[in-house]
């Protein structure tokens, strides 16, 4: 019987909480590696399993301590907390350490990456045939994604909604990342830069009792988009959830070995010696977003000077990202005891 949790646990649950949604922010970057590597991804899995037709009778019935206990609030609520909370602190620190130490930035995540493929590959049988295969069908499908193309921006609702629901798999499959996938997309700057910045303008002025905004179209037009977004991560969240406690639950083995491919093919994302390729308009020139930065497109890989002291420096980076992993294990074994 699992222990119940204490007030420190739920603390270091909002910790992971807030890194996981600094993860998912960050293009290339899963949020689901951090639940695999901090021990909550199977929880939180078969967590979201639990909103189903039952969850809804509860509430439907006003049975709201059952409803609560049934789908583990406890647990699911602090950790949306703190994710939510990461995209208001966190996440902008993040963005600023990416704006002035980009290689030690993506260093550090390369590291962090290549322990993780370590952590979650010790948990099943690598050299099964089987698992091989599906190692390589993740690697393959991880490495293809970091070099397509990116689409032109699109707000229409639908679309949008599907974004929602395609942006939600970094949360869900540890490897793939729900930001970049955006960026791909098209619709990276308009979802989780735009909508969310007018969310936060309507939010302000609300508070103070101002309701202006109702007349101004582009304001009201990025609410409708973020509204059909957070509808569509609703609605991937639950199905993929659901889909994945079925597949977790009978091919254990397996789907760790695909999800072991998918971050071992997230590295190609992160590599850290890398120049952005930013949008730029007919005339040429660069087209900036609402916050005046450039609007990021893709990345140029290239290898760095083996000698030089800053790669010296990002080659520390990427062992001290190995070391947090290994030490994080090495935690929830000792937590577990």
């Amino acid at each position: 019987m699992k222990k119940p949790r204490e007030l420190k646990d739920y603390f270091l649950l909002f910790i992971k909480g807030t890194a996981m949604g600094a993860a998912n922010k960050v293009p290339g970057v899963s949020g689901g590696v951090v639940a695999f590597v901090t021990g909550f991804y199977e929880e939180f899995i078969f967590t979201l399993q639990r909103l189903n037709k039952r969850s809804f009778l509860l509430l439907k019935n006003l049975r709201f301590k059952l409803f609560l206990q049934y789908i583990n609030f406890s647990f699911l609520g602090v950790l949306l907390l703190g994710t939510t909370f990461s995209y208001f602190s966190v996440s902008k620190l993040l963005d600023y350490l990416i704006r002035n130490y980009e290689i030690l930035v993506w260093s550090l995540f390369f590291g962090l990456i290549i322990g993780s493929v370590f952590y979650v590959a010790k948990d099943f049988e690598v050299r099964k045939k089987a698992n091989l295969f599906l190692i390589a069908i993740g690697l393959i499908f991880g490495i293809g994604i970091s070099f397509l193309t990116p689409a032109q921006e699109n707000d229409h609702l639908l679309f949008v909604f599907f974004c929602g629901i395609i942006s939600v798999s970094g949360m869900t499959l540890p490897g793939l990342s729900g930001s970049f996938l955006l960026i791909l997309l098209g619709n990276y700057v308009l979802l989780l830069v735009d909508s969310v910045n007018a969310l936060y303008d309507t939010a302000t002025e609300v508070v103070s009792g101002n309701f202006q905004f109702v007349r101004n179209q582009e304001r009201v037009r990025l609410l409708q988009v973020l509204a059909s977004f957070t509808a569509g991560s609703v609605v991937g969240l639950v199905s993929l959830s659901h889909l994945l406690g079925f597949l977790l639950k009978r091919y254990k083995d397996k789907i760790f070995a695909l999800i072991t491919g998918f971050i071992a093919g997230s590295l190609g994302m992160v590599w850290p010696w890398k120049s952005a390729i930013y949008k730029v308009n007919e005339n040429g020139t660069l087209v900036y977003d609402d916050n005046h930065q450039p609007i990021l497109e893709n990345y140029e890989r290239f290898l760095p000077s083996l000698w030089d002291l800053h790669t010296l420096f990002a080659f520390f980076c990427i062992i001290l990202g190995v070391l947090i992993v290994l030490s994080l294990g090495w935690y929830g074994k000792q937590d577990k005891k």
